[in-house]
């Protein structure tokens, strides 16, 4: 196969992962009760909310292969984009792009604390 073809269906499945990732979300904050309740079932189309649980993680697992994989098929646009932008400091700017997921983690974790 082609390294865009490839590419191209990388692309589709990561967008299909995110929309489900996102549905699935939906409805565990907004449609599927959490804790006790006695108005409403834990159950939607037969799946108990844990169950939904469990497909939201392992949707979440194929989004981060996905994007592995989304990065090591375009690397060598990312390494010239870096060049390109950055000169010479290239390599700096893409460790601190890298590590910027650390901070927004820090950020949520702190928001959820309080």
């Amino acid at each position: 196969m082609k390294k865009i073809f490839i590419k191209y269906l990388i692309d589709t499945m990561l967008f299909v992962d995110i929309c489900s990732i996102s549905v699935v979300g939906l409805l565990l904050a907004f449609v599927i009760p959490e804790g006790r309740t006695g108005w409403g079932s834990k159950y939607l189309l037969g799946l108990h909310r844990h169950d939904w649980g469990d497909i939201h993680l392992y949707l979440s697992i194929l989004l981060l292969l996905l994007l592995v994989l989304h990065i090591w098929f375009s690397w060598t646009w990312i390494v010239q984009s870096s060049k390109k932008y950055f000169g010479d400091n290239w390599k700096n700017m893409l460790m601190c792009i890298s590590g910027a997921w650390i901070l927004v983690l820090a950020i949520a974790y702190i928001i959820k604390k309080f």
